[in-house]
């Protein structure tokens, strides 16, 4: 999805983005006693700054909101034609994997629209619960999308239509990576596709029942 370009436009908002934040945290392994996992890299937990984005139900989803469950966080969009569908349904599979959770503990999936010129809440939700009914989708203005990417280390560019082609027929580039919360709201972990639905489903239980 990334060409040459993108690539090094990227890794230069990492770097921008992150700073000495991502060297000491980012990077930084988990402590000693964390459990064991297979698909989830586990940092040392940071705080994020205060955000709120529009839910497909209308309401604002504030840090509070993320409070006591594991959540993964991935950017999308969707016009998508390959990152996120795929991550999508891959992760669809670890969802019903750790259904039999408790609700009230149970490791939640945020998807959330970099494209809010395209995609409205509605259409985001829309798009998103027919993967997984229980995913969580949001989007926000531009700045405020890009506060939020910048706060866990994510990017995303938009990228110009093909010449000829119509003006809404652009793309958006995006991080793959998806970043794990913990039930405090932290950044605490990432995972790197490719992605193993069985794994991640089993490092999210894990952390679940280990966390409280």
């Amino acid at each position: 999805m990334f060409n040459r370009t993108t690539l090094l436009v990227i890794a230069s908002a990492l770097a921008a983005g992150l700073g000495l934040v991502a060297a000491r945290h980012v990077f930084a392994p988990a402590a000693a006693d964390a459990p064991a996992l297979k698909a989830v890299h586990l940092i040392d937990p940071r705080e994020i700054p205060a955000f709120s984005l529009r839910q497909s139900d209308g309401t604002q989803l504030v840090p509070g909101e993320l409070k006591g469950h594991w959540t993964l966080v991935f950017l999308g969009f969707t016009h998508c034609p390959d990152v996120c569908p795929t991550t999508l349904a891959e992760m669809a599979k670890a969802q019903k994997q750790w259904e039999a959770l408790p609700e009230t503990t149970r490791p939640r999936l945020l998807f959330v629209s970099v494209d809010p010129d395209r995609d409205t809440p509605d259409r985001v939700g829309e798009y998103a619960h027919a993967f997984h009914r229980d995913t969580l989708a949001a989007t926000a203005d531009v700045p405020t999308l890009e506060r939020f990417a910048r706060s866990v280390g994510l990017v995303f560019e938009k990228m110009p239509p093909a010449a000829g082609a119509p003006a809404d027929a652009y793309a958006v580039d995006h991080s793959a990576t998806m970043v794990t919360l913990d039930p405090e709201g932290r950044m605490a972990g990432l995972v790197q596709p490719p992605l193993d639905p069985a794994a991640i489903a089993a490092d999210l239980t894990t952390l679940t029942k280990t966390t409280r």
